[in-house]
């Protein structure tokens, strides 16, 4: 069994935006989805600092140091993007004109509910920050985020030991191991990684697993 990699778990969740989305990326794992949208899809992507058509990482040569997302990563703009202030970025997402926002993670529950702020790491912000605005905001939350701590411990948790971000939000969750919806019936399984089975998922995943009717293997190309 061979986990994905951080950029194929972005390709992954990539693959599922769907055609004149307009969709926000989360600082960290999720900035990288904007590099793997897929061909012949329009997708506008936002940035809470301020951009509209935000496009993919820049090509070695062609970094533009004024540009960035709110990760303060350099990015690049599509043609037809647009700047703005920060306050109307954060009117569209309060406004509901968002379909979907992909975040990260640290803990995601049974119920959906999303943790994804401490104030016990010096790397991360002390506080909640716009994500709160969008994990209420947006039409749709995904999560994306590694199936366990580097400890071995779940992040997908019966109830959240981390202050949370907003409740009931997420809808789907992208780890390193497995594709999960989480329905009003549990968290269903869509997709794993080949080499793995149900049983070995659930001892690394706190509530109830059910597998979908549909279920596939979870594969991603070598990107």
């Amino acid at each position: 069994m061979t986990p994905l990699t951080r950029r194929q778990m972005a390709w992954r969740a990539a693959q599922d935006i769907a055609d004149g989305a307009y969709v926000n990326l989360g600082i960290g794992l999720p900035t990288l989805v904007s590099d793997y949208l897929p061909a012949g899809r329009e997708i506008v992507v936002h940035s809470e600092n301020g951009i509209l058509g935000m496009g993919p990482a820049p090509a070695k040569g062609e970094e533009d140091k004024d540009l960035i997302n709110a990760g303060k990563g350099l990015t690049t703009l599509l043609p037809g993007g647009a700047f703005f202030h920060h306050n109307d970025a954060f009117v569209m997402i309060r406004g509901g004109h968002l379909d979907l926002s992909i975040m990260g993670a640290f803990e995601v529950s049974a119920a959906g509910d999303l943790a994804n702020w401490t104030t016990d790491d010096p790397l991360f912000a002390p506080g909640v920050g716009g994500a709160m605005d969008l994990a209420v905001g947006a039409k749709e939350v995904r999560a994306l985020m590694e199936h366990t701590t580097k400890d071995g411990a779940p992040r997908l948790r019966k109830s959240c030991a981390y202050p949370l971000t907003a409740p009931r939000c997420v809808k789907r969750v992208y780890t390193n191991l497995a594709v999960i919806d989480i329905t009003a019936d549990g968290c269903v399984v869509r997709e794993m990684v080949e080499g793995l089975d149900l049983a070995a998922l659930q001892k690394l995943t706190e509530p109830p697993l059910t597998l979908a009717n549909d279920f596939s293997p979870l594969r991603a190309p070598n990107v």
